[in-house]
């Protein structure tokens, strides 16, 4: 399209590609003004109920006026091409900083602070990005940072209210066929966005803490494989701390992008206008140097963190025991043999409950997975249950997903179960998963004898 004319933009250079589209530098001949178009793709726009939402939002967009949101001017079609004119930025955008290296923390803090502020702001007119990532925050060569596309990721959004069976189909396709694709979008995916619910403005909190994670330490909090082992992280693995990706991070931001990046979303923030004002004591205390240090809970925590399952549960029982023991003598003067008994059938409870938790979670995870008609075989091994399951849909995955989230959170202690599931196995290849150690399920009618569980 290099020297061909848009209506009265003449198309100058291509900027980049992606999935929303082709964006063109070109010049406004009638305000003499450069600009940004981006060009959609004919079968993101092809439907024309799904033509007229996006113009909508796209227009409900346009409407917000921020410094740090580059601005939409008009939405035009010319014969089959639909195409936006945007704000020109001349500048990189956040992930060209981060791979160059040109972010300092003092940087890193004030670009995020600005795109926290757009943020709010858009959230407060009712719009929600659906896809901040670092490829979407420009900075200009003067420092100014702009957030790109609002009202664009809707159309690939499978879980808005409005998308239709085929959106979601179209997506669920991309994620397992084209994953390369779209992985860039998928590693800044909200939990419920990876598990297919409804997102709302606490989703962009979600990405806009993986983009203020990527700014702080030059990488992601959440990767895979495949996009399937991307959204299994996010929406089920913890992150590595900052503080421990970078040894000058004060506390306060680490706080601040824990919060950002809690797996349910009423444990983040519900307002981005008060990671602003966190945010800004971090800036305060990196320019000052004086920082407010790690919380003595956060330390014991931390300390916590080396005891082995056992140590913690004969530690907690322990625990119990001395605190009824010394309980029982303020109160009598003296510790009676019954008071002595009781006390430890109390602790022979706890410790039971405690040791025998992920025994009764894995049983009733692979009780309640078996139930689903596409499983043949459930096995688990080393703190990961593997699935074989035939052609399993999207359903089947967020089924799966779910019930691994619920087991999780109901563990006292230790790792976080993993999940993997396998389509397509038999013969030889299953014959060697039987044999193998932690099958806990076999459906009747498989040919093959299965090994007793280990």
């Amino acid at each position: 399209m290099i020297g061909q004319t848009l209506r009265n933009y003449v198309v100058e250079e291509m900027l980049g590609k992606g999935g929303m589209g082709i964006v063109y530098k070109a010049r406004d001949t009638r305000l003499n003004r450069l600009v940004a178009l981006k060009v959609l793709p004919p079968e993101l726009v092809r439907d024309e109920d799904r033509r007229r939402r996006f113009v909508q939002e796209a227009r409900a967009a346009s409407a917000v006026n921020h410094p740090a949101i580059a601005q939409i001017y008009e939405i035009e079609e010319e014969g089959d091409l639909v195409f936006i004119v945007m704000e020109f930025i001349d500048g990189s955008t956040v992930r060209e900083l981060v791979a160059r290296r040109e972010l300092d923390l003092n940087a890193a803090i004030e670009v995020g602070i600005q795109v926290a502020e757009a943020l709010a702001r858009a959230h407060e007119a009712g719009i929600v990005h659906r896809d901040i990532k670092s490829d979407n925050v420009m900075v200009t060569r003067d420092g100014h940072p702009k957030v790109l596309d609002f009202g664009l990721a809707k159309l690939l959004d499978p879980t808005a209210a409005d998308a239709t069976d085929a959106d979601r189909t179209q997506m669920e396709t991309l994620a397992r066929t084209q994953a390369g694709m779209i992985m860039g979008t998928i590693a800044y995916m909200s939990p419920e966005q990876a598990r297919g619910l409804p997102a709302d403005k606490r989703s962009d909190v979600f990405s806009y803490g993986v983009v203020l994670y990527e700014m702080v330490t030059g990488k992601l909090p959440f990767g895979g494989a495949s996009a399937l082992d991307t959204m299994h992280a996010i929406a089920f693995e913890p992150t590595q701390a900052v503080t421990t990706v970078r040894s000058d991070v004060p506390w306060s931001l680490q706080r601040v992008v824990d919060r950002c990046l809690q797996k349910k979303p009423d444990d983040r923030y519900q307002d981005l206008r008060a990671a602003v004002t966190d945010l800004k004591v971090v800036k305060r205390e990196i320019e000052t140097g004086v920082s407010g240090g790690v919380p003595v809970t956060e330390r014991l925590r931390g300390w916590m963190g080396g005891f082995t399952t056992r140590g913690v549960i004969w530690a907690a029982v322990g625990g119990a025991v001395v605190g009824a023991l010394l309980f029982s003598v303020l109160l009598g003067g003296k510790v009676q043999a019954s008071s002595i008994i009781f006390i430890l059938l109390v602790g022979a409870f706890i410790y039971r409950r405690f040791r025998n938790r992920g025994q009764r979670e894995t049983a009733r995870f692979v009780k309640k997975v078996s139930s689903l008609k596409e499983v043949r075989l459930i096995t688990f091994h080393d703190g990961q249950f593997m699935v074989v399951a035939d052609q399993p849909t999207a359903k089947t995955y967020l089924k799966l997903n779910a019930l691994l989230s619920a087991a999780n959170e109901k563990l006292y202690r230790g790792d976080p179960m993993t999940l993997v599931v396998r389509e397509d196995v038999a013969g030889d290849e299953m014959k060697k998963i039987l044999s193998s150690p932690g099958v806990r399920f076999l459906r009747e009618d498989q040919p093959v004898t299965r090994r007793r569980p280990a």
